[in-house]
């Protein structure tokens, strides 16, 4: 009996922490915009309204073979395919720096479970005493059949901030 115990218990275990692994998520790192070449399918999510700062630029490298793919309603992004670099760039640059507090951008490669780059993500950087930190996005990469979804959201404290906003005075 103690031993079906443990092998039930060693079982749960083992299932408990498969499920809390890290799954299949890339990782980026930081780049310079120099550095990015070719042609590229370019992905603009956000600037929905006049205060959006859920904004960020997916630059899919063209002739992999993954192809990405925002994890939101269609009408939250826009695709344009064969892109050249330069024009991806400057494209990008102003798409995601026309919020009045924007300060500046972050380039990072998007790397595959080999380490080859598969796209890029530029994202804005906001002034740090707006929102407390420069960087207000939560954003990871998931690769499912060679289609990476990505997922964007503000940070969990951004978003407090911003749509619940001072409840505590509320409350008293």
């Amino acid at each position: 009996m103690k031993r079906i115990a443990y092998i039930l218990l060693l079982v749960s275990c083992i299932v408990l922490l498969s499920s809390c692994a890290a799954g299949n998520y890339l990782k980026t790192e930081g780049v310079r915009d120099t550095d990015i070449k070719g042609s590229f399918t370019l992905i603009l999510y956000g600037s929905k309204y006049s205060n959006d700062i859920e904004t960020i630029a997916i630059l899919d490298i063209e002739g992999d073979d993954y192809s990405f793919e925002p994890y939101a309603p269609e009408f939250d992004y826009k695709i344009k395919k064969g892109v050249p670099a330069d024009e991806a760039l400057e494209e990008t640059e102003r798409f995601i720096s026309w919020h009045s507090l924007f300060l500046y951008y972050q380039i990072s490669k998007i790397l595959d479970y080999k380490d080859n780059i598969i796209g890029y993500e530029i994202r804005p950087l906001y002034q740090p005493l707006a929102f407390g930190t420069s960087d207000v996005l939560d954003v990871d990469y998931r690769i499912k059949n060679n289609k990476v979804i990505v997922r964007i959201k503000l940070k969990p404290e951004i978003e407090r901030m911003l749509f619940d906003g001072d409840k505590s005075k509320e409350d008293n």
